[in-house]
């Protein structure tokens, strides 16, 4: 397949070479190429589709990258990358060493804040628009951030600043999840561009200062305009919030997007431009359920049909989501929660079946935890699942508005660990580290299958807070028991004993590959299970009977599970060589779960060379002569 337009183009200055009459043709061919090209490897796909006239449009008006573009979240983001020169390396995106798989600025000046986590947008570019204002630069700073990123808290305490701040910054909101009606669209689009042409704005402006001589005229003119604006535009919370709003615009429509855009960039001051678009346009199964189409794997283009990986038994999320309605089942005051992560959590069937006890917050990771904390006042069992690097977000009101009060609410941790091709922003590598520096918490790090069901299930009959974390897709294989009961809180389990005089402790799914190094040793080997509170009997009783210990963990090992091993041998007076494995300090980018694994030395090479590298014969002997002082 070829595409004469689109391979002319190596930067934006290509594109703004090229009449308008041709734009229409490239975006036919930007769109077929993604669709292409994401078939072949999978990725983020129905957003990018949605925002390629957006994305063109704004590389044409705006001299990028000079003028700052911040992208938010970065799943629309694929044509962007496209048209600023990683053309041809789009069908490496996610992969291991490939493009990364949202704006980073390490991979392109282009790129002007590196995103991931959602609604970051408006506060960088009212930032980048600050500092333009200070230096007296005639850049312009655009925010695109889209309807759900919106629903955000951190967007609405930027919207608040930009409002009233002196800079002048655009936000784009792409609204994906509407559709221009055809009886509205011509009066939007031309709405759209009377109100941000500058006749409307000089009149807008002039009017308000005559009028405020005249408080009576001036409030029933204010009060004429809202009035107005709320039959045909649905921007009066923007005005009020200080924005000039423009819109709807048809976001597809990029002769209109052109237009547009070349008048509000001659206005100053904070713009608000609403543009809708379509998730999936252009390819049909991706218009129909742009959800299952948000991020597929490879996919026939011509039928439809994304090719499944080979499972060779459930993933963690869907033993989390079993668990979910099994415990629904039992008890009507059982509360899921999800920060607009239904599917990948897992949550799609309880959505169904027990829908008075499942809530979808919207992107809102700090509203859930304390919606949780309330619910949980009032004796309910709120279930927050959420994924580890999200939990992240919500740090302040786990520790003021759960743990202080200690609240049984518990926590799901998903994704915990390296979490493979979305990159260093979704690696869930802190998770032990800052959950048990915090009061009151119960952390629980399952080794298998059947594990991680009984410790959700422990976590509901605690009168605490908990947190158990499991990784990304499936386990060993253990069978997973129907019954649930609840562990003994604190308390690790021995595996294997052996006779070489090292224990290696493991916390978490890497005790399989830690079994393996364990046998060729003949180590005793520990599955820990709770990280808090600690099993620190266990711990000093194994360092009593050996003459080493390694702890072996998917977290920053800075801080983490190997750290409050550590700290309970110093505080019990044991002294004996400690080699802590876990997560390297420095951050792990994308590729698969298992080169993100092999990169920080987690895999079942890597920890076999550093338990290799420490546990020498001559190492050995050290240990002798440490343990005979």
């Amino acid at each position: 397949m070829t595409y004469p337009l689109l391979e002319s183009i190596d930067s934006p200055a290509d594109l703004r070479r090229l009449p308008p009459s041709k734009l229409a043709e490239l975006a036919a061919e930007l769109r077929q190429f993604l669709i292409h090209s994401v078939s072949t490897r999978g990725g983020h796909f129905a957003a990018g589709l949605g925002t390629v006239e957006l994305t063109i449009a704004l590389h044409y008006v705006f001299n990028t990258p000079y003028d700052r573009l911040v992208w938010d979240v970065g799943h629309q983001a694929y044509p962007h990358k496209v048209l600023t020169g990683r053309r041809g390396l789009l069908h490496t995106i996610k992969q291991d060493n490939g493009l990364a798989p949202f704006p980073a600025r390490t991979e392109s000046e282009y790129d002007t804040f590196g995103v991931g986590h959602s609604s970051t947008s408006i506060s960088a570019a009212l930032g980048m628009a600050i500092a333009a204002a200070k230096r007296g630069e005639d850049r312009h700073a655009v925010a695109i951030i889209g309807d759900g990123a919106l629903t955000a808290g951190m967007a609405f305490e930027a919207l608040n600043h930009a409002g009233t701040a002196p800079a002048d910054l655009l936000i784009i909101l792409n609204d994906n999840d509407m559709s221009i009606s055809e009886n509205v669209g011509a009066l939007s689009n031309y709405l759209a561009r009377a109100l941000s042409g500058r006749m409307y704005s000089h009149l807008r402006e002039g009017g308000k200062k005559v009028l405020r001589q005249m408080p009576t005229v001036w409030e029933l003119a204010r009060r004429s305009e809202e009035h107005l604006k709320g039959m045909v535009l649905p921007g009066t919370l923007f005005e009020e919030m200080g924005f000039n709003y423009i819109g709807p615009v048809d976001g597809h429509d990029v002769k209109a997007l052109i237009a547009t855009l070349n008048n509000v960039k001659k206005l100053k001051g904070p713009q608000f431009l609403h543009v809708v678009t379509r998730k999936g346009k252009g390819y049909a199964p991706a218009e129909e359920d742009p959800i299952k189409w948000h991020g597929p794997g490879p996919f026939d283009p011509a039928s439809g049909k994304i090719f499944k990986e080979v499972s060779t038994g459930p993933t963690y999320s869907q033993i989390f989501g079993q668990w979910l309605c099994d415990m629904a089942e039992r008890d009507p005051n059982i509360i899921g929660i999800t920060p607009a992560m239904r599917e990948g959590s897992g949550m799609v069937e309880f959505s169904k079946r027990f829908p008075g006890q499942y809530f979808d917050v919207a992107i809102a990771e700090q509203h859930a935890v304390t919606f949780a904390a309330g619910l949980a006042c009032e004796g309910f069992k709120p279930v927050v699942a959420i994924y580890s690097t999200f939990l992240q977000r919500a740090y302040d009101q786990l520790i003021h508005d759960v743990a202080l009060q200690n609240l049984p609410v518990v926590f799901a941790l998903d994704r915990a660990g390296l979490v493979g091709s979305d990159g260093a922003t979704h690696q869930g590598s802190y998770d032990l580290t800052f959950l048990r520096t915090i009061p009151n918490m119960v952390i629980m790090a399952p080794a298998d299958e059947n594990e991680c069901r009984q410790m959700l299930y422990t976590g509901t009959t605690l009168t605490s807070p908990s947190a158990i974390r499991y990784p990304r897709g499936t386990g060993p294989g253990v069978a997973i028991s129907a019954e649930m009961t609840a562990l003994p809180v604190g308390r690790g389990v021995i595996k294997r004993e052996g006779r070489s005089g090292l224990a290696i402790l493991v916390f978490g799914t890497l005790l399989e590959s830690a079994r393996k190094i364990a046998e060729r040793l003949d180590a005793t080997l520990v599955n820990m299970r709770f990280i808090k509170p600690l099993d620190e009997a266990l711990v000093v009783s194994v360092a009593a009977r050996h003459r080493a210990l390694i702890t072996i963990e998917e977290n920053a090992v800075m801080g983490g599970a190997g750290s409050a091993v550590g700290e309970a041998l110093a505080a019990a007076g044991v002294l004996i060589p400690l080699l802590q494995l876990g997560i390297p300090d420095r951050f792990i980018e994308h590729g698969s779960r298992d080169t993100c694994l092999a990169n920080a030395g987690l895999d079942l090479a890597g920890l076999t060379a550093s338990v290799d590298q420490w546990w020498t014969p001559q190492a050995q002997d050290r240990v002798r002569s440490m343990r005979s002082v």
